[in-house]
């Protein structure tokens, strides 16, 4: 499976990685790795769905912020990795998901990041998986996903 043309075939395209905000970089490589900073669910420079889920977020919406957020960090990924091909294993996603408390649909919203990796790496895009609910993310995300992912040999 090539990862840019599974994109090309889902109608997805990686956006621009961000400009980081801080004192750190959107993804690092080493030792064949790289691991990306936490990812908002940005389009356009808009957070998808503002607020929290279970109070002004549908776990529906949660899932496309999710997927959203995983698709900004494939980019940073890709950025760093010389490419979306480059990529040859998803190792882990860390998810973060802002909730009201008793709120447990985390890993329901979370899969829409997983499943986006999926599609567009198949089985090297299965992964291990943290979700975390959390009482609120940077300038109000729902949700905020990180990946580790391991560079391929690059000749898909």
């Amino acid at each position: 499976m090539i990862p840019s043309r599974r994109l090309e075939e889902l109608g997805l395209s990686l956006p621009a990685p961000a400009a980081p905000v801080g004192s750190y970089v959107q993804a690092v490589a080493h030792a064949g790795v790289i691991r990306t900073t936490g990812q908002l669910a940005f389009t356009d420079g808009v957070i998808l769905d503002p607020g929290h889920l279970g109070v002004e977020v549908s776990v529906d919406a949660g899932r496309a912020a999710a997927r959203q957020a995983a698709l900004n960090a494939i980019a940073a990924a890709a950025a760093v990795a010389g490419g979306v091909d480059r990529i040859g294993k998803v190792l882990e996603l860390v998810g973060y998901v802002s909730c009201e408390v008793g709120f447990t649909g985390m890993s329901a919203v979370v899969d829409g990041a997983s499943q986006v990796l999926v599609d567009i790496f198949g089985e090297s895009g299965r992964h291990v998986r943290t979700n975390v609910g959390v009482a609120w993310l940077p300038l109000g995300s729902p949700v905020e996903i990180s990946l580790v992912v391991a560079l391929g040999e690059g000749s898909r």
